[in-house]
């Protein structure tokens, strides 16, 4: 027991676990990190189990789910600090937004790319064999099979002498975990996707979790080589995973093992070498593990299918965010084709279609060649300036988190970037991202930019469903109603304006424009404007833009009145259209009722554009809605004039403009705002564009 655990045992509040999916992985590796810091031996509650509340695998090995009820327990001299924080913690997701859910296992085909017209034809090519849709989408190649090679592990060490061996072994064990951390360190340094760097930061957790080296250690004393100890010891906890009832800690299991192996090739002294694909191909294997993948040359991966996994795995979620198609829990007779023969992989209907005939395989191609020129026409549309037929000119920027993603907006045709969301620096971590460090961020993706495109930087935007483990706020009875955007902000002003000097200092590379999220009173803008303005004048900084993200009814209320405030609005359509419904966007019962084409939000749109109008300030739309061809002629018409869309909606956005008469949308915009439902709008919209 830690130290200080001789002192009175504390109890926490029974809280419900608000997490979709339990506490899986990466929230109890969050979970873990936080505890960790306490000296305090710590327990977590599920009924009348406990485990160590500083093991990830144990937290996972309970199974939680939505709505479970659970409760700390600690002794020691900070338990009482370590069940307030921690419990506050486990209450706002630790650390998991909790609307971040698992794609669905089946997607229509339309998803993937497909022309509607085409979307319900199941097209087939040839003998088929069956897994999980992992990652839409759908691709000819050579398939290349792959096998890892096993280790032989000595089971005892010296016998003869077993103190002294005893403590070799520890010793080593402990170095080689001081080793393999190091190198997934190494690998989230040199990678940029927010996936890639959430799944291995849980693996870090894993390869240092106690539960995991005490059952290695016991193995140890008795004896045992530090390889045989630290593989007994995955070999039994993956083992317990597989025999979860829940699909997500199965698929965890893979994850015990790639920490597993990771350790073991350091402690064995074997390369973990790459899997070297020696041609374009469909990759075939019985598993991969999330290292494998994030080590894949993806120059030469048309795709991938796996015996074991499923859709909701760490392979499955990095094959989605590379856009690569991909099956799970593929058919094991997929194992037993030829490396280099050809095959059909439909990532969207989870299948592998094998030996192919010629006729098969050009009609595969064909499909393709469609997919492709629709993109192709559309990439052609986003390399020019989006404008009307009737002349009007439209900005269509992107919503990035970095300077790679601003790299790749940029060469799909984006005119700038209309919202960089600054939080993803201050998430999953520890401690919060220095300053020096923010405004290197803030400066890549200004630079990238260059001085003749705007770039649109959001203050910090947590509190409700998006927490900071190491910013732990009280437990609010309605946190969406609480502590929440810029409110945060101007509840920690040295947070604030650390945020604020790091994001004026890359106003001389770009067209620097600064926004503040959840403006609901003029007071919280003018508060915030007096800070920034506070910072500028002690930097000698540059003019720059301000505006206000409009998300809240009372701020589209209030709109001609916060236009004499600000150079810009900026509509973020997701937050609009829970608050103005109250429907919580997250609800299983309520969500697919949140609907941005309804009525009463177009209505606050509406609002929002006339109030702008009246001070010649302009208004843009940020949120999903943006992404939504079907509402770009109603943001139109009701005077939007620049769309900040998802990266891969670029194109096919700024080809909608293009199609599009500014006076029929304004036409448009009138009819459907006086419309009494959301279905009623989409089914006019729908006519529209197929007219």
């Amino acid at each position: 027991m830690d130290e200080g655990a001789t002192q009175a045992v504390e109890w926490g509040d029974w809280l419900t676990l608000p997490n979709p999916l339990g506490l899986h992985a990466r929230p109890a590796a969050i979970l873990v990190a936080q505890a960790k810091k306490f000296k305090s031996d710590i327990r977590l509650w599920r009924g009348d189990k406990e485990v160590n509340a500083k093991s990830v695998v144990s937290i996972m090995g309970l199974e939680t789910q939505k709505g479970d009820s659970l409760r700390f327990k600690a002794a020691g001299l900070d338990a009482a600090q370590a069940i307030q924080v921690l419990s506050d913690l486990l209450l706002q997701g630790s650390g998991e937004s909790l609307q971040e859910l698992p794609q669905a296992q089946h997607r229509p085909l339309q998803d993937a790319g497909m022309p509607a017209h085409q979307a319900s034809q199941l097209l087939t090519y040839g003998h088929s064999l069956t897994g999980v849709s992992a990652s839409p989408g759908l691709t000819v190649g050579r398939l290349f099979q792959f096998r890892k090679a096993s280790n032989v592990v000595l089971e005892w060490a010296d016998p003869s002498a077993l103190e002294k061996s005893v403590v070799h072994e520890r010793a080593h064990l402990t170095k080689a975990l001081q080793v393999a951390t190091a190198q997934i360190q190494t690998i989230m340094a040199s990678k940029n996707q927010s996936a890639e760097h959430a799944i291995l930061h849980s693996h870090v957790q894993l390869m240092q979790d106690p539960d995991l080296w005490g059952l290695a250690l016991q193995q140890i004393d008795l004896g045992k080589t530090a390889a045989f100890g630290w593989q007994s010891a995955c070999t039994l906890q993956a083992q317990n995973f597989l025999n979860a009832s829940s699909a997500l800690l199965r698929d965890r299991a893979n994850d015990v093992r790639d920490v597993g192996q990771r350790v073991l090739d350091v402690l064995l002294g074997v390369s973990s070498a790459a899997i070297d694909l020696p041609y374009p191909c469909i990759l075939v294997t019985d598993e991969l593990t999330p290292s494998d993948t994030v080590a894949l040359d993806r120059s030469k991966l048309l795709g991938f299918c796996t015996v074991g996994g499923g859709a909701t795995s760490h392979v499955a979620i990095l094959a989605r965010s590379y856009g690569v198609p991909a099956v799970c829990g593929i058919d094991p007779h997929a194992l037993d084709l030829l490396s280099g023969s050809w095959a059909v992989l439909h990532g969207t209907q989870g299948l592998l279609f094998d030996s192919p005939t010629d006729l098969q395989l050009s009609a595969a191609r064909s499909q393709m060649d469609l997919l492709q020129a629709q993109n192709q026409s559309d990439q052609l549309a986003a390399k020019t300036n989006a404008v009307t037929l009737d002349g009007q000119r439209i900005e269509v920027a992107a919503n990035v988190r970095n300077a790679q993603d601003t790299h790749e907006a940029l060469a799909l045709g984006a005119d700038g970037v209309g919202l960089l969301r600054s939080e993803f620096l201050f998430e999953g971590r520890m401690d919060a991202p220095g300053e020096d460090e923010q405004a290197q961020a803030y400066q890549d993706v200004a630079k990238a930019l260059g001085l003749t495109r705007a770039l649109v930087i959001r203050t910090l935007d947590i509190g409700g469903d998006k927490p900071l483990a190491y910013l732990p706020m009280a437990k609010e009875d309605n946190p969406f109603l609480g502590l929440r955007g810029v409110r945060v902000s101007l509840d920690q002003p040295p947070l604030f304006r650390s945020q604020l000097r790091a994001i004026l200092s890359a106003a001389r590379y770009s067209q620097l424009h600064i926004m503040f999220p959840m403006i609901a009173t003029l007071e919280e803008l003018q508060e915030a404007k007096s800070i920034l303005a506070q910072e500028q004048s002690l930097l000698d900084a540059p003019p720059v833009a301000v505006g206000i993200m409009v998300e809240v009814p009372s701020a589209a209320l209030l709109a001609s009145r916060l236009a004499q405030e600000v150079d810009f609005f900026s509509i973020g359509s997701n937050d609009l259209t829970q608050y103005t419904l109250a429907m919580d966007r997250g609800h299983p019962k309520l969500a697919h009722k949140a609907d941005s084409l309804h009525p009463a939000v177009l209505k606050m749109v509406a609002l929002t554009c006339e109030g702008a109008q009246q001070h010649g300030k302009w208004v843009g739309v940020c949120g999903a809605m943006a992404s939504d061809v079907l509402a770009v002629p109603v943001l139109l018409g009701m005077g939007v004039r620049e769309l900040s869309v998802s990266v891969p909606a670029i194109a096919s956005v700024k080809a909608c403009i293009n199609r599009l008469d500014l006076a029929t949308c304004q036409a448009l915009a009138k009819e459907v705002v006086e419309m009494g439902s959301a279905s009623e709008v989409r089914k006019r919209l729908l006519k529209f564009m197929e007219n």
